[in-house]
């Protein structure tokens, strides 16, 4: 009996491994619970597999591709994707089974090139071709930049499965649970959006064109390479994408905030307790030194209001402030009210950078800006409550 592997139905077997040891996605995106690579099995009259994982973890996965192989060839490696977290076990493949063809889209052949060197036993395919399996087959849908230029999904058109790659994925390893109707999703729902807002949100107009493009289909199960298998609800997580591919945002107001001696972070406190006595409910506060910008770029993506404050440090932001301002011009967020205040000693140049910032961007700036010299005064508190005030009050109105 396979006790490896998770056999999904009568074709399909689940052959993921959990990741708890890499502390950074990409290196840098913190892997506070872990993340899942998640790879797929059909062994219909053709054997064909879907994706692999990352290299570091190619003992437990080959370990269960072996055992729901149960002695069979492999025929087929799908590559969806060539990003090495699911690419970095396609030489091994290679070797273990020598009849293996890889299949993938132009933009795939020439990665496989440039990354391993692989030039041969390719097949091509392009949008809207099938793969034939026998008793099953294999759609292929191109989705350029859903996060890559070759990223593609494929449909089996029978039972109706979406092999999605990195659209609709998660962080997060999977304790246990592979199915949606399996887990706890109080445990899951954040680092799902964290993945999108940090990994993919940066290309939201691509994910509508392929969420366009997928429309038609009738989805039954989304089968993504990271985070929960979709089988109960596959409906719930293509919404969630769809969301927040739009940048569709809940009232609350995000407060960030950069302090060397507790100046701009007493600001920051002045802020939101106004915000709360304007009847705003959802604040958070972060002090950016010591929350990493994956937690906050999560909760901004969330929440229509930001306020952001610096103090100034060599005639400019704050560097994590710096850091995380570069983020978001990245992320090139959208629907965002925007407030800012800062501190200074002797020479400004904060409040400047941050007033630049929500000008060039896709921000309804509020027309309020504090600029406290060392402590906020009487005046100063003033106009940190009319900030807050304005903020409350563009949120009502909306």
């Amino acid at each position: 009996m396979d006790l490896l592997s998770v056999q999904i139905n009568d074709f399909l077997h689940y052959v993921g491994v959990n990741d708890r040891d890499t502390g950074l996605f990409e290196n840098l995106w913190p892997l506070t619970n872990g993340v899942s690579y998640n790879s797929y099995l059909i062994t219909a009259e053709k054997t064909a597999l879907l994706d692999t994982v990352k290299i570091s973890k190619l003992s437990d996965f080959k370990s269960k591709l072996q055992a729901a192989l149960q002695g069979r060839d492999l025929d087929y490696l799908v590559i969806h994707h060539m990003e090495p977290d699911h690419s970095g076990a396609i030489s091994t493949i290679m070797d273990l089974y020598p009849n293996v063809q890889l299949v993938g889209n132009k933009r795939t052949i020439g990665f496989l090139n440039d990354f391993y060197g692989i030039t041969e036993n390719i097949i091509e395919v392009k949008d809207k071709d099938s793969l034939d399996l026998g008793d099953r087959s294999l759609e292929f849908y191109t989705t350029p930049m859903v996060h890559w230029p070759e990223s593609m999904v494929s449909y089996e058109p029978k039972s109706k499965i979406l092999f999605s790659q990195d659209a609709f994925g998660g962080f997060g390893a999977l304790d246990g649970t592979i199915f949606d109707d399996e887990i706890n999703m109080d445990f899951y729902s954040s680092e799902i959006r964290r993945y999108f807002s940090n990994i993919v949100g940066k290309f939201s107009k691509p994910i509508q064109s392929a969420l366009k493009k997928l429309s038609g289909l009738e989805i039954s199960m989304v089968c993504p390479v990271h985070g929960p298998v979709w089988r109960k609800n596959p409906e719930k997580i293509i919404e969630l994408y769809d969301k927040w591919s739009k940048h569709e945002v809940k009232d609350g107001v995000v407060v960030v905030y950069a302090s060397m001696y507790g100046n701009t972070q007493k600001m920051a406190e002045i802020v939101a307790r106004e915000l709360a006595e304007q009847g705003i409910k959802n604040i958070k506060v972060f002090d950016v030194s010591k929350t990493h910008e994956s937690y906050i770029l999560n909760e901004i993506w969330e929440y229509k209001g930001l306020i952001l404050g610096s103090c100034t440090y060599n005639n400019y932001m704050f560097p994590m402030m710096t850091q995380l301002v570069n983020v978001l011009e990245m992320n090139n967020l959208q629907n965002h009210i925007l407030g800012v205040f800062g501190s200074f000693s002797w020479s400004g140049g904060a409040v400047k950078a941050l007033k630049e910032f929500g000008e060039k961007g896709k921000y309804d700036l509020l027309s309020t800006v504090v600029e406290t010299k060392c402590s906020a005064t009487d005046e100063d508190i003033q106009g940190l409550q009319e900030l807050a005030k304005e903020m409350a009050e563009k949120l009502k109105g909306e």
